[in-house]
Formats: structure tokens, C-alpha cells, sequence
């Protein structure tokens, strides 16, 4: 069997005495689309944050590619939450997608030369961005935007693609678009994806967890009732398309049995 990309093993984490992660075993496979569902706050991007090597949990081990994160972060693609980025500022398309190699370059200078030049160009075609590539990042559409996102994880050719939060803050039509691109991408490089919105999930995720500071795993892309409960802590029932409506079943009362 070969090696995980990523192994989380027994991965404990609290911030002010707060417990955030409590436990948490995952184990992510060259290929895999993997999805991390769960309510906001559950720390899912905490565990991201300690994948990525930019934090140290109290205890428990992460390797990513059978290494410490820190060590192998020319390897890993990140796109962050879409509100983090200030697209107000001043910075072309291209400046913003060029930016993803700082830290891939040699030396104390790490000046980029012409061959990661060239592979600007490529993956900005690759995206339907080349024509945009001197336009300001503040006058793209949401789609282009979350487009140029992504060229900067991709840029450096990375083997795993973390993504956190992606379709929050993007309307339907761009959410549509995005999901696409997943697809697209999932044939190349391993994927992990966390959201809070189970009905943002691509076709093709390969593996699902529900991470509510503890985690539910299971083999497979199926997301099952004890999941669900486990995650959000009450009945949550799924909408399926095409379907006009649904019959929700009742909570339990305030203090009886969940």
C-alpha cells in the first residue's frame, strides 16, 4: 500500500483553554477528493492550519508526504477563504498569480526566472485568465476572481490542493463555475476541500468527514444520517434536486433525547 499523502494521527488542539480539536485520525490517499464537512467553528480550518505546518497541535502527529508540513510546502497548493483577499489593492492578474511562487524560487533572492515565467503563462491559460492578465484584480467578476485564486495555488505545480471555505461569499452562477474546475483539477492532484455547506459538494468527491471538533469518518463518499448528527448535533435532512419539497422531521424538545 503506498504512503498517505496526508496522515493525521491522534491530532489534538486548543486555543485559551478551549478545546478546538479533540482526537482527530485522517488519512488522505494520492488521488483522493477529499471533503471535510462541519458547522462553522467545528475547527476545520484549524486542522487545515495544521496541515499546511502553520500550526503545532498539542499533541498528535500530522506528515504530509510522509514528512513534516513545514518541509514540504513547495509540494502543497493553497486557496484560502475568498474573504481574506483585499481585492481592492492595487495588483494586476498577473502580479497577483506570479505571487504564488514566492518561496519556490532559489537562494537568498529568490528571483523567478524564465522558465516559472512561462509557467505563469500556462497555467493562466490553462484557466481562461491569460487575457485577462494586466487587468486589476478589484475589476474582475466573482468567477474571474475566484479564478485567479486558484492560478495562484497552481502556479508553483502542486501535488496536493487545500482548499478552505471555497465557495463562501461567491454567487450561485461562480459557485457553478468553481465546482467545474474541481472536477478538472481532481485528475491531476490530490484534493482536500472543508465547507459548511454539505450542498456545495462536487460529483466527484471521493471521501467525505465531518470534523465538529471530533471526527466521524468513514470509507467512501456517502454522507449518512450518523454523520450528519454527529456533525451538527440535530436531525438535518438532505434536499434532493428535483424534488419540490421536503418534510423536516421534528427536533427533540430543549433537554430531551438527541
Amino acid at each position: 500500500m503506498s504512503q498517505p499523502v496526508i496522515e493525521v494521527k491522534d491530532v489534538s488542539f486548543s486555543r485559551h483553554s478551549r478545546e478546538i480539536l479533540s482526537h482527530v485520525n485522517l488519512s488522505v490517499d494520492q488521488g483522493d477528493f477529499y471533503a471535510i464537512i462541519g458547522p462553522n467553528g467545528g475547527g476545520k480550518t484549524t486542522l487545515l492550519r495544521i496541515m499546511l505546518g502553520l500550526l503545532a497541535p498539542d499533541s498528535g502527529r500530522v506528515t504530509v508526504f510522509g514528512r513534516p508540513p513545514g518541509e514540504v510546502r513547495d509540494r502543497i497548493g493553497y486557496v484560502p477563504q475568498f474573504k481574506t483577499f483585499d481585492f481592492s489593492y492595487p495588483i494586476t492578474v498577473r502580479e497577483m498569480v506570479r505571487s504564488g511562487l514566492m518561496g519556490h524560487g532559489k537562494g537568498v533572492s529568490r528571483r523567478i526566472g524564465p522558465d516559472q515565467e512561462q509557467e505563469v503563462d500556462r497555467v493562466m491559460e490553462s484557466l481562461g485568465l491569460a487575457a485577462l492578465a494586466p487587468q486589476q484584480v478589484g475589476g474582475l467578476s466573482g468567477g474571474e476572481q475566484q479564478r485567479a485564486i486558484v492560478a495562484r495555488a497552481l502556479v508553483g505545480d502542486p501535488d496536493l490542493l487545500i482548499l478552505d471555505e471555497p465557495t463562501v461569499y461567491v454567487d450561485a452562477p461562480t459557485e457553478l463555475q468553481f465546482l467545474d474546475l474541481l472536477d478538472m483539477l481532481r485528475r491531476t492532484k490530490t484534493l482536500v476541500m472543508v465547507t459548511h455547506d454539505i450542498g456545495v459538494l462536487p460529483a466527484h468527491v471521493t471521501r467525505i468527514a465531518c470534523l465538529n471538533h471530533r471526527i466521524f469518518t468513514h470509507e467512501g463518499a456517502e454522507i449518512t444520517d450518523e454523520m450528519l448528527s454527529f456533525g451538527y448535533g440535530c436531525p438535518v435532512d438532505l434536499i434532493a434536486h428535483g424534488v419540490p419539497h421536503r418534510v423536516l422531521r421534528e427536533h427533540p424538545p430543549e433537554g430531551g433525547e438527541k
